[in-house]
């Protein structure tokens, strides 16, 4: 399918860093997948922000990123997923990002914005997600962990980055209690 017949005029600009194709997904309502392919940074996220607000502006609300050809993301391109969130939750929308490679990922833990994307390794969990199929989730916090670092064993309250009493490592837990370095 042509990505216009979806969007209307949605192919009338392009840019060669980053190749953005459209896949209406039929099981859920006002959903489409977008698939990057190549780089998002500061010259290219204008483009890349021009063109999901056209989506949006259409009534696609909850968008599918499908980043597995997403080769790098620099905080420019960090902050345009944040602007799409943004603008897409208020109309009861979110986003998924899916297939995320890990030294993308890795930008977005460093910068401490992977507690605020839905991150999914497949498209079956990232359907889950939009139809609510997820099971529902008990209560994570508090949560009582062991710093990766020093062992020692810690409580958090709430989702955040916070400091090792022992050995002073920065930490990050994620809303769903998983703890990394950052």
């Amino acid at each position: 399918m042509n990505n216009n017949d979806l969007v209307p005029g949605f192919n009338d600009e392009h840019d060669d860093s980053l190749r953005i194709t459209l896949e209406k997904v039929e099981d859920i309502e006002n959903c489409l997948m977008v698939i990057l392919n190549g780089y998002i940074d500061t010259y290219n996220s204008v483009f890349f922000q021009k063109q999901v607000n056209k989506i949006v502006a259409t009534g696609f609300v909850n968008l599918i990123f499908s980043c597995a050809n997403l080769n790098y993301v620099s905080s420019t391109g960090i902050g345009s997923f944040t602007a799409f969130l943004k603008l897409v939750k208020p109309k009861q929308g979110d986003i998924v990002l899916l297939n995320i490679q890990p030294k993308v990922f890795e930008v977005f833990q460093l910068l401490g914005f992977s507690q605020f994307f839905n991150i999914k390794d497949n498209l079956n969990d990232a359907l889950a997600f939009f139809k609510n199929a997820a099971p529902v989730e008990v209560a994570m916090f508090p949560k009582v962990f062991s710093c990766p670092v020093c062992s020692r064993k810690l409580k958090a309250t709430k989702a955040g980055r916070f400091r090792c009493s022992d050995c002073k490592s920065i930490l990050a837990i994620n809303q769903a209690g998983q703890v990394f370095l950052g």
